[in-house]
């Protein structure tokens, strides 16, 4: 078989495997963002003086609330392990054709951590100013009760976010769109415009901010072709977050809170 025919058995089934990957994880969020957005606009205030809750409490009951939480941050991992699987002939070597490993651990802590500095105050100042327009929702990084599994729960929820996103939106997209002999500019779009868009449900300030950071995210893997300090990026990014809103003052997060 040639390398045209071998391109032509491969792209019918990797557009479809996309399609099966991305639906059974962030591209069905994406979804059900919009949806919630949708609401949002047609509801009887303004988006600005509505809510987005990122780590709401699912049941009243202490335990069962913990229950659910890890059952959550399980099986949200599930397509993480399918995108793997189906990129290498093993896990081993998927995770290290995506440069997930610990072969440079100053390298991705020290790339990480920059790049969560770069972001994350303008990101900060995005969001106010998005506030500000009545274009964002208020967001509440914590519903949770103070529990004493609270923050671990967060810490948790926050590196699953950054697994899951950094893995399906950057590795695993960009390297079958590369697959697909697509340009890099528009291989750059399609995953800054996905994890915009499941970010929606925030409102518009969100899509933006997030779409900004997944160009940012994408330029860097396509001249690293490293995830980990993407991930190390996001987790700090969410953990500051998450933690921050769960055990600072109330009078210092009241910015967040602001009504347009």
């Amino acid at each position: 078989m040639t390398v045209e025919d071998q391109q032509l058995t491969t792209r019918p089934r990797y557009r479809a495997e996309i399609a099966i990957v991305l639906l059974l994880s962030l591209g069905q969020s994406a979804v059900y963002s919009v949806v919630s957005l949708t609401a949002k606009l047609t509801a009887d205030k303004p988006l600005a003086q509505q809510t987005a809750t990122l780590n709401p409490t699912v049941s009243p009951r202490p335990y069962l609330d913990l229950t659910y939480q890890l059952l959550g941050i399980f099986f949200a991992l599930i397509p993480v392990v399918l995108a793997l699987f189906l990129l290498g002939r093993s896990f081993g070597e998927a995770t290290r054709e995506l440069g997930i490993d610990y072969r440079r651990p100053a390298y991705d802590l020290g790339w990480g951590t920059g790049l969560a500095a770069g972001i994350g105050l303008p990101g900060l100042l995005l969001v106010y100013g998005a506030l500000q327009l009545g274009v964002n929702a208020q967001i509440v990084p914590s519903g949770l009760e103070p529990y004493w599994w609270s923050v671990p729960v967060l810490v948790l929820s926050a590196v699953q976010n950054a697994v899951l996103e950094e893995v399906i939106v950057v590795g695993y997209l960009i390297t079958r769109l590369r697959a697909l002999s697509l340009s890099p500019a528009w291989i750059i779009a399609a995953s800054a415009v996905l994890r915009g868009s499941y970010h929606l449900y925030q409102g518009f300030g969100a899509f933006v901010g997030n779409a900004v950071m997944g160009v940012v995210f994408a330029l860097f893997y396509l001249r690293t072709k490293r995830v980990m300090p993407l991930i190390v990026a996001h987790s700090l990014l969410d953990i500051t977050a998450f933690v921050g809103y769960e055990l600072l003052p109330e009078s210092w997060l009241s910015w967040l809170e602001y009504s347009a």
